[in-house]
């Protein structure tokens, strides 16, 4: 049994100070750096929100449902991968891929992202035999949720690590973590 680490959206802009920072998003930062510097995966891939012209994802009047803020803008700062995490990244021995998602439309789960050769999450993961994932990241209540759903919902093992992990509000948050619990998807 291959294990991945998909670490979702632990992006400038989705920490504190960011176009739209989670509170707590610096600390999964931190704590995503440690789980990567203790190893132990077979593959640590991450997804960046790369918007370049999403639409009506974005709004000047956003109702942080379904339209939001101008946030990670393919090629700005607040687009990057956080720091810490980007430092453990480059100092791993595991294999590190990466998928941006979001380009021209929403899109909130890793599976819609693609790599730079255009192969999708899913691709990625089937070609280092990966059927099991723990997912941590930003936002438990988004794109974290997304993700692991998707995740199951393509026969993966999923665990979501809720330590490691950081939503937007306690009520959506709190309906995420027990709609992934209900799918089937471990949380710890």
């Amino acid at each position: 049994m291959a294990r991945a680490l998909i670490v979702v959206d632990v992006q400038n802009d989705f920490c504190e100070g960011g176009a739209l920072g989670v509170e707590g998003g610096h600390d999964v930062a931190r704590g995503v750096a440690a789980r990567i510097a203790e190893g132990g995966y077979d593959l640590v891939v991450t997804t960046q929100d790369w918007h370049v012209d999403p639409g009506t994802h974005w709004s000047t009047t956003p109702d942080f449902l379904d339209t939001w803020p101008v946030h990670c803008e393919a090629g700005t700062p607040g687009a990057e991968v956080h720091a810490d995490v980007a430092a453990a990244l480059a100092a791993t021995d595991m294999p590190v891929a990466g998928v941006r998602k979001g380009a021209y439309e929403a899109a909130y789960s890793g599976f819609e992202g693609v790599d730079a050769d255009g192969t999708g999450l899913a691709g990625v993961l089937a070609a280092a035999g990966v059927d099991a994932v723990d997912v941590v990241g930003i936002a438990t209540d988004h794109c974290v949720r997304a993700t692991a759903l998707d995740a199951r919902a393509a026969g993966i093992d999923t665990t979501v690590l809720v330590g490691l992990t950081a939503g937007v509000a306690p009520e959506t948050t709190q309906a995420a973590l027990d709609l992934l619990r209900e799918k089937e998807v471990r949380l710890v």
